[in-house]
């Protein structure tokens, strides 16, 4: 048995390792053709975003708890859909929260550092 100290991503892993005759690592040996290589994480998909259409505009809520990070547009701002008018993070995870239509936006009801629930209103666009 020895011990070898073995550097990943700047953390230091001690870890030992049985040593093996040449009989015995041929009769162990692993063929390349069996081990198969990582896969590429793809981007994580956009949230979907409750909207709820009222008489005075459109409700943006959040799709889930999390802390505002920015708020990256003010009431009376014209938007375009998809632009991003809020930043939340979640799990870790900068989630952008985006217009779903063009309009005008009428009311901010989070500021940047608030928690939020699920569902809980954050803005209204017309």
């Amino acid at each position: 048995m020895r011990k070898f100290v073995v550097n990943v991503n700047g953390s230091k892993y001690e870890i030992e390792v049985d040593e093996i005759s040449v009989g015995e690592a041929a009769a162990t040996a692993v063929k390349s053709e069996s081990v198969k290589p990582a896969q590429p994480v793809e981007a994580p998909k956009q949230t979907a975003v409750p909207v709820v259409s009222a008489g005075n505009g459109t409700k943006i809520e959040s799709p889930m708890p999390g802390t505002i990070l920015a708020v990256n547009k003010k009431a009376g701002d014209t938007v375009k859909a998809g632009d991003a008018i809020i930043i939340l993070e979640a799990m870790k995870m900068e989630n952008e929260i985006l217009a779903p239509i063009d309009g005008k936006i009428i009311d901010i009801r989070v500021q940047k550092g608030a928690t939020v629930e699920s569902g809980e209103l954050l803005a209204i666009i017309a």
